[in-house]
């Protein structure tokens, strides 16, 4: 099953980062935190990391450098109005499909 859920969630971290991000700027190490309290413990920070290159290229997340108490400063993400409308159809499209695959999950009890 492993396999699979790292499949899955493949296809949905960007969605999922950016509606964390939605709550709250956060910086790289806060989100997979986050992620990993909420029961995704094989996630690993690179992972994370990479989402954050792919979404700030794409023009989704402003990017604040904080000073830290360690080290360099941190890259603090923050969702901007295009990634709200990324995150946006993303959820239309989680929508959709949760309900078919629901509906096909039903038809086989």
């Amino acid at each position: 099953m492993a396999n699979q859920m790292t499949e899955l969630l493949k296809g949905t971290l960007e969605g999922i980062v950016l509606a964390i991000l939605a709550e709250h700027p956060a910086y790289g190490y806060e989100i997979t935190a986050r992620l990993r309290d909420q029961g995704f413990t094989e996630l690993v920070e690179g992972t994370v990391y990479a989402v954050l290159i792919r979404v700030e290229q794409r023009g989704f997340v402003n990017v604040e450098k904080v000073p830290s108490e360690k080290g360099p400063p941190r890259k603090v993400y923050s969702i901007n109005p295009h990634g709200r409308a990324q995150l946006d159809e993303f959820w239309r499209a989680w929508t959709f499909l949760t309900k078919r695959i629901d509906q096909l999950h039903e038809g086989e009890k």
